[in-house]
């Protein structure tokens, strides 16, 4: 009946039995502030800290000096594709993830080694369609063989100093200057490896990085000698100079030819520029000397992988015309 205050629902009641209270002191109390936001890495649920805690597990773990170091983390994925490659890879005990064979690849001697290694350490072994393994790999050559890896982690370029140090060797270091095509990369990579460099520089912006064609093209140098990705190449030159390295750059008009080469006995940094525009002008006045690479003819010009291995030659035969003469007595 009206006016009936017990009739059901006629007065809200709150969790506690009673009255709905307006704007009293219960409603602004429940308006106070909880404090500052916890940075993302201090919370357990968010992904900076889980990324956190999966860095402090990588770097736990640690490595071999020379060992690429991967991102911790990331989430992202990529591929050596090719024989040699997936084999130099297991060989360093790179963090494989998983090895993808396509169907009907021939079993030659390598193929059974990366069987014997994925059996030992138990990793994924899959056979999938060759048509698959294209998609996968994005194209490249992988003879029926290709692996997963964590995406690629750069070294700190300084380390090259202190591994040259360690075996008391003489620095010498790679540097490329805006080389875009990742099969240059390998190329320069494997060169580094063959004639003793202690690690190759690339920048960031507008630069071929290790990707599988660069790996590819390596053909699994990349695990013995490692890379380091700079932000700005001409403050990192200037930061070997500081160290007490020479740096020279390649170029056409250089000052000095090949092989006449003296500074190749102390520590030493090569620049290789693209082979369209060679050295960027701030590169070129950086370096302490240019020298170039006899040609017979001046219309023809090498590749960034080819030039690299050329200079890098010739750095390895004075090299050792010094140490057969200290070892003479010379």
């Amino acid at each position: 009946m009206p006016g009936n205050s017990q009739r059901r629902g006629a007065i809200k009641k709150s969790g506690k039995g009673n009255p709905t209270a307006g704007s009293g002191g219960r409603v602004r109390r429940g308006l106070e502030g909880k404090g500052p936001t916890p940075k993302a890495t201090d919370r357990p649920y968010h992904q900076a800290h889980k990324q956190a805690k999966r860095a402090e597990k990588e770097s736990a773990r640690g490595g071999g000096p020379g060992k690429p170091r991967r991102k911790p983390g990331s989430g992202d994925q990529e591929w050596i594709a090719g024989r040699n490659s997936v084999v130099e890879a297991l060989r360093a005990e790179l963090p494989v993830t998983a090895i993808y064979v396509a169907e009907g690849a021939e079993r030659d001697g390598r193929l059974k080694e990366v069987f014997g290694i994925a059996a030992d350490k138990g990793l994924s072994l899959l056979e999938v369609p060759r048509v698959e393994l294209d998609r996968l790999t994005r194209g490249a050559v992988h003879q029926g063989l290709a692996a997963r890896v964590p995406a690629y982690e750069y070294a700190d370029p300084m380390e090259f100093l202190d591994a040259a140090a360690a075996n008391h060797e003489q620095p010498l270091v790679v540097a490329l200057d805006s080389v875009t095509d990742p099969r240059n990369l390998g190329a320069v990579v494997r060169s580094a490896a063959g004639f003793g460099a202690h690690g190759v520089v690339i920048p960031e912006r507008r630069a071929a990085g290790m990707t599988a064609s660069a790996w590819k093209t390596s053909a699994g140098a990349a695990a013995r000698v490692p890379v380091a990705q700079v932000v700005n190449l001409t403050r990192q030159l200037r930061a070997y100079q500081e160290a007490g390295c020479m740096v020279i750059g390649l170029a056409a008009d250089g000052e000095v030819t090949l092989p006449a080469l003296d500074l190749a006995r102390g520590p030493l940094v090569v620049v290789v520029g693209s082979e369209g525009k060679g050295l960027s002008r701030l590169v070129a006045e950086t370096c302490d000397q240019l020298v170039s690479i006899p040609m017979a003819s001046s219309l023809e010009s090498l590749n960034a992988g080819v030039a690299a291995s050329i200079t890098l030659y010739a750095v390895a035969q004075e090299r050792a015309r010094e140490l057969a003469q200290e070892q003479s007595g010379g």
